[in-house]
């Protein structure tokens, strides 16, 4: 069987064929996977003929892992994936298998990717191309993986009122104010512009320069030509050498040392014990569930963190509350909605008639994304690559609760519960079923506090208020219905 695909990053065309491939019985082994060019016709992976009757199921895990091992140049990562598969229909368990040699050879390329968009978000520089209302910035890089339109984002909700260009030899991002674009890769010297951003740059980083932050083994030579500081990186450096008697360089240059066991664990996927597995049919608790989150590892966001801010409240609520992610408090506090935002959500439950402690409250996403502007942390949104490492923690939190009502408070907790980015006021003030689950979306208390106009904010908590008491509502029903 040849499946062609429609692009290297093509994860749910590899999923709609995987599926339909396991429930024919094709075993991996007769299975061929290409990725189509741009002149070559083929049948597709949807042109695949329809599985009999019957299904199967793999760990919301697993299709995280593989969403983002496909983003791997490996070039068998598809194959590779479907073995996976095929494997996990008769052994749920297998990822929890670390001394697998697939497995690990998967959470292996997970790792990298994520390694690669931290590097990327660190490295990737800016430069002005033309002046005032025609300034357009643009940036280049090399990525080891094919990272760029999920890191995209990222760059999107940081520079949001800048319109930019990031261009790599893959493919190039692109963002006007409003959407994201994505067109063909470039060579670099293609490149072309004024390089005003790049001088005043090097001269900021001339002033801030420490080599000890340089971190060299960390960041090897091969990525500086990514930086616009490239040219004055090594005289930097030889000036740090001669200022310490070349005792810095050496020790950075040396061969590196074998890591102490603390470091070794930063890159090791989080084993759960088996006793606590994510299928639904387990006998987690919230509380096992806290202790499990306190060590996750599934995204960047815990090295900046405090602490893991889990979910709380009675184990058998009706109403499960989900919101963004921990606030600065929170993140202190290592509880959820306890900072502005949890006073007004708070003041909103009572309005509506809901007892605040008898709804279980969590986050989409499990740990504080910030950015530090000296003593502040400002808040930064989740992206999606955050949210979906984080969304097996709340499938699990779902498990145990089963509550008969969801409220996604927010674009982003809308987004965790669903599956899939929803707005606000186009779904707000009705209910959706969702996977035998009510789901009511409205706004995130935040949103309230962010107005600046005092009428704007009192009819807007007034809405907030509107949407609680359809909670409310539907609960008094069910309940007069049993």
């Amino acid at each position: 069987m040849h499946i062609m695909l429609d692009n290297d990053t093509d994860f749910e065309g590899w999923r709609r064929a995987a599926r339909r491939l396991a429930l024919n019985g094709v075993t991996p082994s007769d299975v061929t996977w290409t990725v189509r060019s741009d002149d070559e016709p083929g049948p597709a992976s949807g042109d695949l003929p329809d599985p009999p009757n019957g299904t199967f199921n793999v760990p919301a895990s697993f299709v995280e892992l593989a969403r983002t091992a496909i983003l791997h140049r490996k070039d068998d990562r598809f194959a590779l994936l479907y073995r996976l598969v095929w494997r996990l229909r008769s052994h749920h368990d297998l990822l929890g298998v670390t001394t697998d040699p697939e497995v690990g050879e998967v959470h292996a390329m997970a790792r990298a990717v994520y390694r690669d968009m931290d590097r990327m978000q660190a490295q990737l520089r800016f430069r002005e191309i033309g002046r005032e209302q025609k300034a357009h910035y643009v940036a280049w890089f090399e990525p080891e993986h094919r990272i760029v339109e999920h890191v995209a984002p990222f760059f999107a909700s940081r520079f949001a009122d800048m319109p930019w260009s990031i261009l790599t030899p893959d493919v190039s991002a692109h963002w006007d104010g409003h959407a994201i674009s994505i067109t063909s890769g470039i060579a670099r010297s293609e490149m072309t512009g004024e390089d005003r951003l790049e001088e005043t740059w090097r001269r900021h980083y001339s002033g801030l320069f420490n080599p000890a932050r340089l971190k060299v083994m960390e960041a090897p030579q091969a990525y500086w030509r990514n930086l616009p500081e490239d040219s004055i990186i090594k005289p930097l450096l030889e000036d740090a050498m001669r200022m310490t008697g070349g005792a810095f360089i050496a020790n950075q240059t040396a061969e590196p040392r074998k890591p102490r066991k603390r470091e070794r664990l930063r890159d090791t996927p989080m084993v759960r014990r088996e006793t606590q597995r994510k299928t639904r049919d387990t006998h987690d608790t919230i509380a096992a569930l806290r202790e499990e989150a306190a060590n996750c590892r599934a995204c960047p966001l815990w090295k900046d963190a405090t602490q893991t801010v889990f979910g709380e409240g009675p184990q058998n609520a009706s109403i499960m509350l989900v919101g963004e992610q921990p606030g600065d408090k929170e993140d202190l506090a290592g509880k959820p909605f306890v900072g502005p935002a949890g006073e007004m959500l708070g003041r909103a439950l009572r309005d509506a008639g809901i007892d605040r402690g008898k709804v279980y409250v969590t986050n989409a996403v499990k740990h504080f994304k910030f950015v530090p502007r000296g003593k502040i942390r400002l808040h930064q949104k989740p992206g999606t690559t955050e949210i979906r490492a984080c969304r097996p923690w709340y499938e699990r939190e779902l498990a145990v609760i089963k509550p008969e009502l969801v409220v996604a408070l927010g674009a982003t907790a809308a987004q965790s519960v669903l599956g899939k980015i929803m707005p606000i006021n186009k779904n707000r003030g009705r209910l959706i079923d969702h996977d035998n689950t009510k789901v009511l979306v409205t706004v995130h208390p935040s949103y309230l506090l962010r107005l600046p106009d005092e009428d704007a904010r009192a009819l807007e908590y007034r809405h907030f208020v509107d949407d609680l008491t359809i909670a409310a509502t539907f609960l008094r029903r069910s309940a007069n219905a049993a």
